[in-house]
């Protein structure tokens, strides 16, 4: 959703309407290369969706987002709004709930949803570009102060699922991968911990998601959070998506940058080290990196 600049497109047609639509190449190679049966759908039925949205709210929109690669996330020309058209999955089921819930409170405003397309009218953040262009340290100050802002205990807890039922899920996934474990009681340890942990005390409606590539600078509120992926659960998961995200730092100084992360946000260091173990070590796509594993035996309980 970040102004950084505008992607490659491919201009289709809908059926219905002789209005070119454009959907950014990006987004079509990241779905093609996957090959999941349900997204190639959602590709296919795009340009009618983008179609529809326009003439419902009657925006006509600029060319999409670069840096949007699993949903299509266009400016509205003449608003500060963006359209957004999520890829359906399942940790972002309740992006609108969250959004809504938040209220403009540390994260961007909703101002329409439509669930029946996936599709979402946004504040447009301006200037827009992303705090990963800040240093580290910054970064980690920025998300700290935003996570204290978007913890809350929503009025309905039964709107939003629980923490343990995304990771359920990841661990699911992992199950399903046994013949790859790179070794087997560092990744039964963290299934152990993904089971356990999120049964806390410290409940909160989390983002999930929060990463210095999900704020957006803006006029209204200094830094913003897009794309969040909203469950309800243990505060100190929240940290870990932005501590996995500045993985060399990590590497070379694993408990300093954890420690460091928990101050800022008020969050128990041990538990936040747990749970930085965990995703790390149930992160297939690094069983096959020797640097990851070995800083997950140095988290390791």
């Amino acid at each position: 959703m970040g102004s950084t600049g505008y992607a490659r497109c491919v201009r289709t047609r809908t059926s219905e309407s002789e209005n070119s639509v454009a959907v950014a190449e990006a987004v079509r190679t990241h779905i093609e290369s996957d090959g999941r049966s349900d997204w190639l759908s959602w590709l296919e039925l795009l340009p009618g969706r983008i179609e529809t949205l326009r003439q419902r709210w009657s925006v006509d929109l600029g060319e999409p987002y670069e840096d949007a690669t699993c949903s299509f996330v266009a400016p509205v020309l003449g608003e500060p709004l963006v359209l957004k058209i999520g890829l359906p999955h399942m940790e972002a089921d309740h992006e609108a709930v969250g959004l809504d819930t938040w209220a403009g409170r540390g994260a961007v405003r909703l101002r329409a949803h439509a669930p029946d397309q996936h599709g979402m009218l946004l504040e447009r953040c301006q200037p827009g570009f992303a705090l990963r262009r800040a240093p580290e340290a910054e970064q980690d100050r920025v998300i700290a102060e935003l996570l204290q802002l978007l913890w809350q205990a929503p009025a309905r807890r039964d709107a939003f699922r629980p923490l343990s039922e995304m990771t359920a899920y990841w661990a699911s996934e992992i199950q399903l991968k046994q013949a790859e474990w790179p070794d087997p009681a560092l990744v039964c340890t963290a299934l152990e911990l993904y089971q356990t942990l999120p049964d806390s005390d410290d409940i909160a409606l989390l983002p999930t998601d929060l990463h210095a590539g999900n704020v957006l600078k803006s006029t209204r509120s200094a830094w913003l959070a897009i794309d969040p992926k909203p469950f309800l659960g243990d505060r100190a998961f929240d940290a870990t998506q932005h501590l996995l995200n500045c993985a060399g730092r990590l590497a070379a100084d694993p408990m300093g940058t954890i420690a460091r992360m928990a101050q800022l946000a008020s969050l128990d260091p041990q538990r936040l080290r747990l749970w930085t173990f965990a995703r790390v070590m149930l992160h297939s796509e690094v069983w096959g990196d020797p640097a990851a594993l070995r800083l997950a035996r140095r988290l390791a309980p």
